[in-house]
């Protein structure tokens, strides 16, 4: 008899152990179920606010200053809000050179060069015009530069490496934001913008430095420039044909 008590004890020990381990699996896969369906929510609230990001880049009337709003806000938390802090920044530098580069093709200052007006200001060394020249020309090759840099995987990975991460981590960067983003530096129209500005600058200071050599030899007249010599004249004219 005391055997058989001693297996009904056993039994019901068995039992409760049998549920308490139960138990602690439903709640072990309940935590990890939060966790995973919790990562879900934030991963696409990174990916929602990034898409809200290109879509504002993309529209026909850009709001900068909203832009900055967003790129200077963290919505997310923990690694992930590394994440977003990473790729946010790349998105920043990447903005601003393409707005300095916006703010050097539209700045007036390259299509007044050759006017009447620039040629009695500055003339007849054109000391300034020649500096707004040279620094012009290097800020545009610097901003190709950092443009073309921008569109490499190895520059967009390099701002999540400043980060301690795990890998998972690491391969959501690359492979949900950064992408090809190489496909996308393809597109050659700021680069060959940048090069046709270029190339305006250069005829620019080839005719500036033909009058500043010959100063002695030209006089304005009204809105043009009247030489004493027909020889020069031609040269001249030849050197504006460039711009055409």
């Amino acid at each position: 008899m005391c055997h058989g008590i001693l297996n009904l004890v056993i039994f019901n020990m068995k039992k409760k152990f049998l549920i308490l381990i139960g138990i602690i699996v439903l709640v072990i896969i309940g935590l990890l179920s939060y966790f995973v369906i919790s990562d879900l929510m934030v991963e696409n609230k990174l990916k929602n606010e990034i898409y809200e990001i290109n879509e504002m880049s993309n529209a026909d009337t850009i709001d900068t200053d909203a832009i900055y709003k967003r790129l200077n806000k963290i919505v997310t938390k923990n690694d992930y809000a590394k994440v977003e802090k990473a790729f946010k920044q790349y998105l920043k530098d990447t903005f601003d050179n393409i707005l300095r580069i916006s703010e050097i093709l539209e700045d007036e200052r390259l299509v007044t060069l050759l006017t009447a007006d620039n040629y009695k200001k500055d003339g007849k060394d054109f000391v300034e015009s020649k500096k707004y020249i040279n620094e012009t020309k290097e800020e545009l090759e610097k901003c190709k530069e950092k443009y073309n840099d921008f569109f490499k995987e190895e520059k967009a990975m390099s701002y999540i490496y400043e980060y301690d991460l795990d890998t998972y981590y690491i391969d959501l960067y690359k492979n949900e934001y950064v992408g090809d983003i190489e496909h996308y530096g393809k597109d050659k129209t700021v680069e060959n913008s940048i090069n046709e500005v270029i190339e305006l600058l250069n005829i620019s200071s080839e005719i500036l430095n033909f009058l500043s050599d010959n100063k002695v030899s030209w006089n304005l007249d009204g809105e043009n420039i009247v030489f004493n010599n027909d020889i020069l004249s031609s040269e001249y004219d030849s050197l504006l044909d460039q711009l055409s």
